[in-house]
């Protein structure tokens, strides 16, 4: 069943916390006993007809921790009592573990056993259960023996997307209910008022105040503005809700609906009275914001841009402080890893030679708009506010957590000649997944692969009949922050020299204790004030005018629009090749690079509504909400712009290779997060792609273990360790202690620089101690380089920009800790040009100044030691702490991945591994 992270309201589900001892075993198999009933319809010897299939056998996947994430109160409370496990629940989880020792000795023979197999259909004598919902004769739904993976099949359009909605609802029920909730912020009164649901509402709520008439008038926006496929999509949607209600009426009458609703007191386990609200197609809007904010929208963070560059500007003097500031935004920088490496320009939000229109606040005016006003009980204690602020920073900055990753290779530098791709979605690691595997074969449809649930009456990321496809965030500027000049009071503003009233928008939640959630009760109103600008982020006082600071996405009030991408992407008779298939794509309004192979093309395009601006607007500070300062054509009504054309957004068809971790697309194409320097997690992409398209003879087997070494090595050892010992090593070092560490750390870049295990299940890395070293060093030697220099308030200020580093113990935003995605932001690059340019190495970039040592290489060495003396004494639990999960001086568990709870059932954690989620091995062998 849905189960719930570690640090969500269900996250601490129990038996009641009043039953103890053999009380409270007593209890949970009474109710176990009381509540056994038939979990599934029973198996038939049925076999699915595969369609069409060009994959020859060569196309797997891989979707942690299993397909099933639904669980009967039995189920929940054999999984707390005794660890027991629902079928398919946890089937995935080990085959995915196990590659981070398993890839050094893989072959093309075994990569299933750390993948799926992915071929369309199931064999006869591999038939778990065929199953026709709701009785239907146009729609089947068979699942396999190995992973429980529905594989719908339907002979009439209704019926395919009712079977998807049906199996969807069969195993993320309640995930999809959550989630819907937390779109529309109403988590805490649907799940409990735990302090990680109570942030996890403010984040999302914040970007996307939607009123349901919001949500409703961006469906009919999107089905009107696209004709028949606008229909079809309605209609899909539709039978898609028709198969998910279905499904929650007979597992409410057959009392196997989700054991989440009894302790969170929605449903009676004695009487069955209570109710599971039918999903009605406003849900999918609140669900695609969520999805949409969390990893497709770039951009934000001007006004953290414009405090920066005042406080560079106070340190250094204009001239001087904005040549420092834009050297450390690396705007353009040609020591970039780029996706489109063949020298191709795709000019985007580029610097202008004359800024205009900027509105930058006067110094120390700046205040966070409130989103929480009158808290009572849990929602006004100390958990609360920490949680709150959490949550704010996260939905203000625009260091977004993209993640996911992709190598590509064409088919000249393959064995075969055909392409091979190894790509996925880094979406964090949840229970149940917040995507599900299905395959859908039915009347203009006919694909399977990873779906997020409740958005599943499409694959999303997957494969078709002879190609496959897959995306990373990519993180383009689509979100500009405006400079609303006040009249009246706070709550009006000039708009085109009219005084208008803002328009205010509330949500009030309480709560009360559960068996799942014992919060104590407590409520408060988010409350948002909206513009036509979007919504109020800060206040603050520009020349000495009193301003809001809103935000304006273009894809807000546009939530919907994608579907119909998605939906050609499933189309056979619409993508035949790389053109279509960014033809595809071009109809998805998120930010997203999006990457193809089939038996002989590659290809890769970005996506995104990227504004038209205004002439000589930078796109990197807020700006005044006049009419000469919008974007081109904007309707404030509908937030419709003019958008850069297609051959605008980086793309390309079969260049020789494709690599992709969030990074720079093409050149002069500025995305709007900090980091895009020499140094970048897409290095370790970069250099083993690069090495094996040179040696020629790519195959699956040799691009599923660049990908794995990749995971498993720290960016920082890998391209910043080597110069680092360099500096010390130019003079014998003679303090002991620092000489112990350097060679601890030597022995560690020797053996490859990974944080792996001495062998598979140890629970203890290799080289540890260099490991600790360098976890306790990184912070101290950024801050003893830059701070000296930068001085204390720019050197913090720019933190609000780039954090300093992210380890794999590092808390990662709205996925928290332990979630594996690590090394996509930190000040890697600018230790590495800045020592680089003391050792007197050619730089190209650089920053302005010379940091380390005042750019002395004696002093540089002399700080350098000095922070590595101060590291090798930190303790192992001093560099990790410990938490809920781990105790402190728990290194392993430190870096482990957790599937995090959102439901009733919890998982074992896992060695680290910075990869995707959900990934594809493919090689395409013919074609249509």
């Amino acid at each position: 069943m849905p189960r719930r992270t570690s640090r969500t309201a269900l996250d601490r589900l129990r038996t009641p916390g009043t039953l103890t001892g053999f009380l409270k075993s007593a209890f949970t198999c009474v109710l176990i006993a009381g509540l056994l009933s038939p979990l599934a319809q029973t198996a038939s010897a049925a076999e699915a007809a595969a369609p069409n299939d060009y994959c020859g056998g060569q196309c797997s996947d891989i979707l942690p921790p299993g397909e099933n994430g639904n669980a009967t109160l039995a189920q929940v409370l054999l999984n707390q009592a005794f660890g027991t496990q629902p079928d398919h629940a946890e089937d995935q989880l080990g085959p995915y573990a196990n590659l981070a020792k398993g890839y050094p000795t893989l072959t093309n023979s075994t990569i299933n056993t750390f993948f799926n197999d992915a071929s369309f259909g199931v064999a006869s004598d591999q038939v778990a259960s065929t199953l026709s919902p709701a009785g239907r004769t146009d729609v089947t739904i068979v699942r396999d023996k190995k992973t429980g993976v529905p594989h719908i099949t339907g002979t009439t359009r209704y019926g395919t997307e009712f079977g998807a909605g049906y199996a969807a609802a069969q195993d993320r029920l309640w995930l999809m209910d959550v989630f819907r909730h937390v779109g529309r912020g109403q988590l805490t009164a649907f799940a409990g008022g735990a302090a990680s649901n109570q942030g996890l509402e403010q984040q999302f709520w914040r970007n996307a105040p939607y009123s349901e008439a919001d949500l409703q008038a961006q469906i009919d926006n999107a089905v009107a503005a696209n004709g028949a496929r606008g229909q079809q999509a309605l209609a899909d949607a539709n039978a898609y809700l028709a198969g998910i209600n279905s499904y929650i009426d007979a597992s409410d009458s057959g009392r196997y609906f989700p054991g989440e609703y009894v302790l969170t007191g929605h449903k009676d386990s004695v009487t069955n009275a209570g109710t599971i609200d039918h999903f009605k197609i406003t849900d999918l809007v609140a669900l695609a914001s969520v999805i949409g904010s969390l990893f497709g929208s770039g951009g934000g963070g001007e006004v953290n841009n414009a405090i920066s560059l005042m406080a560079a500007q106070e340190h250094y003097g204009v001239t001087k402080g904005t040549e420092v500031w834009e050297s450390f935004r690396e705007r353009n920088d040609p020591e970039a890893v780029l996706t489109v490496h063949n020298g191709e320009s795709f000019p985007y939000a580029t610097k202008p030679a004359s800024a205009q229109g900027e509105a930058l606040p006067d110094a120390g005016s700046v205040s966070t708009e409130p989103l929480v006003y009158d808290p009572t009980g849990t929602g006004a204690d100390q958990s609360a506010s920490a949680a709150s602020a959490t949550a704010t920073a996260n939905a203000l900055t625009s260091a977004k957590r993209g993640m996911s990753n992709a190598l590509v290779v064409s088919g000249k530098y393959t064995a075969s000649g055909h392409p091979v791709a190894v790509f996925g979605p880094q979406t964090g690691y949840f229970a149940p997944q917040l995507l599900m595997l299905q395959e859908i074969q039915g009347p203009g449809i006919s694909a399977r692969g990873a779906s997020f649930a409740g958005l599943s009456m499409y694959v999303e990321l997957g494969r078709g009949q002879d190609y496959s496809w897959s995306a990373t965030t990519s993180g383009q500027d689509i979100i500009d922050t405006y400079a609303v000049e006040l009249c009246q009071d706070d709550y009006h503003y000039l708009y085109h020299g009219t005084c208008t009233a803002m328009d205010k928008i509330e949500q009030k939640n309480s709560w009360a204790p559960t068996t799942a959630d014992g919060t104590a009760a407590g409520s408060y109103t988010m409350r948002v004030w909206r513009t036509k600008y979007g919504p109020v982020e800060y206040r603050a006082t520009v020349g000495g005018k009193k301003v809001a600071y809103t935000t304006l996405r273009s894809s807000y009030l546009h939530e919907a629009d994608s579907i119909i991408g998605f939906q050609m992407l499933n189309d056979p008779d619409y993508v035949k090749s790389p053109q279509t298939f960014q033809s595809a794509v071009q109809h998805i309004n998120y930010t997203f690079n999006w990457f193809y192979a089939d038996s002989t093309h590659t290809a890769y395009y970005n996506s995104g509504n990227n504004p038209v601006r205004a002439s000589g607007v930078d796109a990197e500070f807020p700006v005044w909400a006049q009419s000469a300062y919008e974007w081109k054509n904007w309707n404030p009504a509908t937030n419709t712009a003019d958008y850069t054309p297609a051959s605008a957004h980086p793309n390309s068809i079969d260049q020789d290779y494709y690599i992709s971790w969030n990074n720079k697309q093409a050149k002069d194409y500025a995305t709007a997060s900090w980091g895009d320097g020499s140094v970048h997690r897409g290095n370790l992409l970069e250099d083993r792609v690069k090495k094996l398209v040179a040696a020629g003879g790519v195959t699956r087997t040799s691009l599923v273990k660049a990908m794995a070494d990749a995971s498993l090595a720290d960016l920082r050892a890998e391209d910043v360790l080597p110069d680092l010992l360099k500096v010390i090593n130019s003079s014998t070092v003679t303090d002991s202690t620092a000489a112990a560490a350097v060679s601890k750390l030597q022995a560690w870049l020797t053996a490859g620089g990974k944080r792996t295990e001495t062998s598979a299940g140890s629970k203890k890395y290799a080289d540890a101690d260099a490991v600790r070293i360098l976890d306790a060093w990184w912070p101290l030697l950024a801050q003893g380089i830059f701070e000296p220099g930068l001085g204390t308030g720019l050197y913090t200020a720019m933190q609000a920009n780039l954090p300093v580093d992210e380890s794999p113990s590092a808390a990662h935003g709205p996925t928290g800790a332990h979630a594996g995605s690590s090394f996509q932001y930190g000040w890697w690059s600018y230790v590495d040009k800045d020592v680089r340019a003391v050792l007197g190495e050619s730089v190209q970039g650089p920053l302005a100044d010379k940091y380390c040592g005042g750019g002395s290489l004696t002093a540089c060495r002399d700080v350098l030691i000095s922070t590595l003396k101060t590291a090798a004494g930190k303790t192992t639990a001093q560099v990790y702490p410990g938490d809920t999960l781990c105790s402190a001086g728990d290194q392993w568990c430190a870096d482990s991945i957790v599937q995090r709870t959102l439901g009733g059932i919890k998982h074992y954690n896992i060695s680290w591994q910075n990869r995707p989620t959900f990934q594809q091995v493919v090689e395409f062998t013919s074609h249509r």
